[in-house]
């Protein structure tokens, strides 16, 4: 399946001030293109053409390391997009969610503290993430593109902690990146979209 770079699900604009344009546009335009135009060119005589991408990143992994780069942040940025929306973040977690949040991870506040701090903790390039795995909540943190796909968990929500996200409008404060992020941008909505079909 060849991979396609989709478009923003908002204007370039529509994050400010916690994410600017400028962020955007190289984040999406440029660093999601290359994954994207770099991960078709692997693709090729792999394989692995005929395959969805989630497949694709869990066969490459550990095989076909230059594909999987790839085709991982591809994977991921096409939810990060979805996981952020304008006037987004904070406590207002649809009902099922908030109560495996507060059974599994001790409650919201609980999973902030967490959450923030395995990305702020993730040494150099990576993601953190909320996963489900086998049938219960967790917060972890990965290097560079690997995501929970291929640990056995499902991402339900990921925050990219590479510099390319945040340095334009954070310089190296990726806490107050962090903190913005959970505060101001999650699309809970998509989260429980997420787990909705991950738990049922």
């Amino acid at each position: 399946m060849a991979f396609e770079l989709p478009a923003l699900p908002y204007a370039y604009e529509a994050l400010q001030p916690y994410m600017s344009a400028e962020t955007l546009q190289y984040h999406h335009d440029k660093h999601h293109q290359a994954y994207v135009d770099t991960g078709n060119n692997l693709l090729k005589g792999s394989g692995l053409e005929d395959k969805g991408l989630e497949d694709i990143v869990k066969a490459a992994y550990g095989k076909n390391q230059p594909l999987f780069n790839n085709a991982g942040q591809h994977y991921n940025h096409l939810h990060f997009w979805k996981w952020m929306k304008p006037n987004g973040g904070g406590k207002s977690l649809p009902g099922k969610l908030a109560a495996k949040i507060d059974s599994d991870l001790g409650g919201y506040d609980k999973f902030r503290e967490a959450f923030i701090e395995a990305g702020k903790t993730q040494f150099g390039s990576g993601w953190a993430w909320l996963t489900l795995k086998d049938g219960k909540l967790e917060v972890t943190k990965t290097p560079n593109g690997e995501n929970p796909l291929v640990h056995g968990g499902v991402p339900l929500l990921g925050v990219d902690v590479w510099e390319h996200s945040y340095y334009i409008d954070y310089r190296n404060a990726r806490p107050k990146y962090l903190e913005a992020f959970v505060d101001n941008l999650v699309n809970w909505e998509y989260v429980e979209e997420l787990f909705e079909k991950a738990h049922g």
